[in-house]
């Protein structure tokens, strides 16, 4: 058994149980969600995500659920009311046996027009099923900007 990841051109063998291993969960993390969100690529970020998908930013306690209703809508008020968004600076922790990541990173995002710039030091807890985001907790050290 392999995971066959066409997006990032690579086959990842599976480990001895059948889990992918340590390092498709940084890729679906860094190279797909991050890199979608980024460059502002809906189809690329959602296909990261189960379609009964959950995401919680915990700080403020909203949850946005479905890939394609509640994920979806919160995504596009995302890239719409902000201009450059950027995730860099990573630290993963993988747990391959629960098919989780926790990821820490820093965020700049400024507004879509003007010279402000925001910056946060951010960690996303996500736990997957077969390859693809079931559930997604965001800690964010500043204001809630997945509304």
């Amino acid at each position: 058994m392999s995971h066959d990841v066409e997006w990032l051109r690579t086959n990842y063998p599976a480990g001895p149980d059948g889990m992918p291993p340590y390092e498709y969960y940084v890729d679906i993390v860094t190279k797909r969600y991050f890199h979608g969100v980024d460059n502002k690529h809906m189809d690329m970020v959602l296909d990261c995500f189960h379609p009964d998908a959950t995401l919680k930013e915990m700080t403020s306690d909203t949850l946005h659920e479905g890939r394609d209703a509640g994920i979806k809508r919160m995504f596009t008020d995302l890239f719409n009311n902000n201009g450059r968004i950027w995730h860099g600076n990573f630290v993963h922790t993988v747990d391959i046996v629960e098919q989780a990541i926790c990821s820490q990173f820093t965020v700049e995002i400024s507004p879509p027009v003007g010279d402000e710039e925001f910056v946060y030091q951010n960690c996303n807890r996500f736990y997957l099923r077969d390859g693809k985001f079931e559930r997604v907790f965001v800690y964010m050290s500043g204001d809630n900007l997945l509304v």
